[in-house]
């Protein structure tokens, strides 16, 4: 299977031929989902905690003695029902969300969403990104160029997360460049995960030779 391949500025320059086995793969939503799901639960870090009646200071001494006062029973203000006192079942930061995930079910669920948003025509490939200096108008103005190229028109747009932009290596320039642009991520082929992808309408390949090359290497360790 065959694309078209655009430098920065937008024109055409040829085409490139892609691997089935990365972006020919038919959708499967439940594999994805698992993936997805437990990429995040990885992700999360417990925050909130709450204290049980063990750990609240006070409440060593009886509030009352147990007969006679015509009230409830009580043994200690640490209990749960009382107002200030410890809490029951409540959250606790050292719960773990971890879950287990194979590396052939993160490849296969990464190159299914590749291959989904091939057929969508929302994967864009891009000879080389390159900036001489840190700035952000240069960044801009790669944007704008290739907002022009067909279906790629709202590349550009928004505040939310809009466009993934992978680079085969990492670099600074780059990277700052597009710090400052609310709607666009830059990051390494080699960090690009389900969760990326399925966060961002579009998604831009630069050295798209070197980017597919590093993914065909994944299934070459299988």
């Amino acid at each position: 299977m065959e694309t078209q391949i655009y430098n920065q500025k937008g024109k055409s320059v040829g085409k490139i031929s892609l691997p089935e086995s990365i972006f020919g793969l038919p959708w499967n939503g439940d594999l994805v989902h698992q993936v997805v799901v437990g990429m995040q639960a990885n992700a999360r870090t417990p925050v909130a905690h709450t204290k049980t009646r063990g750990e609240i200071s006070g409440g060593g001494k009886k509030p009352w003695r147990q007969k006679g006062t015509g009230r409830a029973r009580h043994g200690s203000t640490r209990s749960p029902i009382w107002v200030g006192g410890g809490i029951a079942h409540g959250p606790r930061n050292e719960k773990s969300y971890a879950k287990k995930i194979n590396k052939k079910m993160k490849s296969k669920a990464l190159f299914t969403v590749f291959s989904e948003k091939l057929r969508k025509g929302q994967i864009l490939f891009v000879e080389e990104l390159s900036i001489k200096d840190i700035k952000t108008k240069d960044a801009k103005v790669i944007l704008s160029d290739l907002s022009k190229i067909v279906g790629f028109e709202k590349i550009n747009g928004g505040k939310k997360p809009n466009a993934y932009m992978t680079v085969p290596a990492k670099s600074e320039i780059l990277k700052k460049s597009f710090a400052n642009i609310p709607n666009i991520k830059l990051d390494e082929i080699k960090n690009v995960s389900p969760v990326d992808l399925l966060s961002h309408k579009y998604i831009i390949i630069s050295q798209p030779t070197e980017s597919i090359a590093f993914l065909g290497g994944k299934i070459e360790k299988k």
